[in-house]
């Protein structure tokens, strides 16, 4: 049994606020968005992102839409340094985007940190301090008079250094850490003496960010804070309230929406969630959520499985199967009364103006899935154990979408055999379907040639001899340069089967057509690895239906 509550736990701070309107509202229009994957979620990685990661990363976050994007904390962080001064001149910044920097409340590292941003267009530096009892008081021995004083002092100090760049259009952003955890009128006045400090203006405007550093309460409650914040704050038309959700609780995503219902008009986050702890606030559900009520984010997760791609390989994290909206598994019916029911909205959709099929609050196509996998039979709910049966008798363990992919097909053939499956006859459809290829039209792998990031192919098709070559950092992006980059690979395994002379190598590489419309699984067994590779490839090719785009 737990420990009685009451005894180590008190309620955080709660505001007396019965004239609260946020309750009575709705969003209506998305609010300003700020990716802070650069900043608070690569500080909260195994392995931090190098400048390459970080230059992909940052890429992709521009194709998405953000229009303010934290990039590092440079004062802290020599690469963070260097990657801000990389974007500056090698003028990589879009007139339409602003990048901001962070920076804690200290007079050398505000200095560095204006450095990092000589020549920059549009900048916002995000200064912060301790204003919660706890961290003003324990960590730092500060009485609140002092923590007014440092923040007066800092932001002045700012101030006279920004002022001596006007080429640069400076924003300020700051926040009392951690606002959900300081005594509103603590925030109030610390918040109020940075817009004095700043000399916020019509034409000098300021971000207050207000940030659940730990989350510590129900969300109802922080938007009683948030619209108490809103209405109490100093010179609020010239000021940008925005949130800062972390998930401790599990609560970010709400906290976030009832922050908008209160007067909130920006909220930082990750794409996926990434963060210290339980992680920042998941700015793509967020976005979705606000789509699947017809509102429009202002971000494009047109190809979400593209952009989970990417936040993969960045940060080395998996999603989630039952991440919203992206992971795999979500779409996914198992259940036969889910099934039944998708089936039939699906049939009733085509008549409807609005999207209303059971089960789905959103059509999956709109972020790039399919159809065809969303009602499918996997080995939990049809014949039962066939990932299981895969690997124990064969010693193939397929990746999760390929056990969902195979025990689909599988399914079909078993509903219309009306019999059982039995390992041999699993085998025998799984060795028809992915291996074997004995069609006329399937692409015959002869030999290959690679040396030095070139690559010959040679094959056949339909009894003609063709070759093709391609370059490449690396054997598998020649293979795809040659087969004009028709695919790109989602992912990649390799396992060796049996031992000594006897062993083989299995290959399994999932791709995905260029336009991003098809996925399938190529898989290949042979003693060379290589070999294997790329016949895998052209099996899932020849898959996809993209044979004639390699000729």
């Amino acid at each position: 049994m737990l420990k009685d509550p009451s005894i180590k736990y008190q309620p955080s701070y709660k505001i007396n606020f019965p004239e609260r309107t946020w309750v009575n509202k709705t969003i209506t229009q998305a609010p300003i968005w700020l990716s802070t994957d650069l900043r608070d979620g690569n500080q909260s990685l195994f392995n931090p992102m190098n400048i390459e990661t970080k230059m992909k990363f940052y890429n992709e976050i521009i194709r998405i839409g953000f229009k303010e994007i934290e990039i590092g904390f440079p004062a802290a962080s020599e690469i963070d340094y260097n990657f801000a001064r990389k974007l500056i001149e090698e003028n990589k910044i879009p007139d339409d985007v602003t990048i901001m920097v962070m920076t804690q409340a200290r007079k050398d590292l505000i200095k560095k940190t204006v450095e990092s941003l000589k020549g920059a267009k549009k900048a916002i530096i995000h200064i912060y301090n301790a204003t919660a009892k706890t961290w003003r008081e324990t960590v730092f021995g500060m009485t609140v008079s002092q923590v007014m004083e440092l923040i007066e002092t800092h932001i002045s100090y700012l101030k006279e250094l920004t002022d001596q760049h006007p080429e640069t259009q400076w924003i300020l952003q700051y926040s009392p850490e951690t606002f959900s955890s300081t005594e509103p009128e603590v925030a109030l006045e610390a918040c109020n003496t940075a817009i004095k400090a700043w000399k916020t203006s019509s034409t000098r405007s300021m971000i207050i960010n207000l940030p659940t550093t730990v989350e510590n309460t129900t969300p109802n409650v922080f938007a009683d804070y948030i619209e108490w914040m809103n209405i109490n704050i100093a010179d609020r038309e010239n000021i940008i309230i925005s949130v800062h959700p972390h998930n401790d609780r599990g609560t970010g995503v709400a906290t976030a929406e009832l922050s908008l219902l209160a007067g909130a008009d920006r909220i930082e986050g990750c794409i996926f969630g990434n963060g210290e702890r339980s992680g920042n606030v998941d700015i793509a559900t967020i976005a979705l959520n606000l789509y699947t009520q017809g509102i429009s984010p202002n971000l494009d997760f047109s190809n979400i499985n593209h952009i989970a791609k990417i936040v993969e390989k960045c940060t080395q994290i998996p999603i989630h199967p039952r991440h919203p909206y992206v992971g795999d598994l979500v779409f996914t019916a198992f259940s036969g009364s889910h099934q039944d029911a998708i089936k039939k909205g699906f049939a009733a959709q085509k008549t409807e103006q609005y999207w209303k099929v059971p089960y789905l609050p959103i059509d999956p196509t709109d972020i790039g899935k399919n159809h065809e996998n969303i009602i499918r039979i996997n080995s939990q709910s049809g014949k039962g154990g066939v990932s299981y049966i895969m690997e124990h008798y064969y010693n193939i363990s397929m990746p999760r979408r390929m056990q969902i992919e195979f025990s689909s097909l599988l399914q079909n053939i078993a509903d219309s055999s009306e019999s059982e499956m039995t390992p041999e006859n699993i085998w025998t459809i799984f060795n028809s379907i992915y291996l074997e290829n004995n069609t006329p039209d399937a692409i015959k792998y002869v030999h290959h040639k690679y040396i030095e990031g070139k690559i010959e192919l040679y094959f056949m098709i339909n009894g003609v001899d063709y070759k093709a070559t391609g370059n490449g950092n690396g054997m598998i992006e020649a293979i795809i340069n040659a087969l004009n980059k028709c695919i790109d690979i989602i992912h990649y395994e390799e396992k060796s089967i049996g031992s000594g002379a006897d062993a083989t190598a299995i290959c399994i590489i999932e791709c995905q057509s260029s336009d991003g419309k098809i996925n399938k699984f190529g898989v290949a067994k042979h003693h060379d690895i290589t070999i294997a590779s790329i016949i895998a490839i052209f099996n899932a090719v020849h898959r996809m239906k993209l044979t004639n785009h390699i000729l």
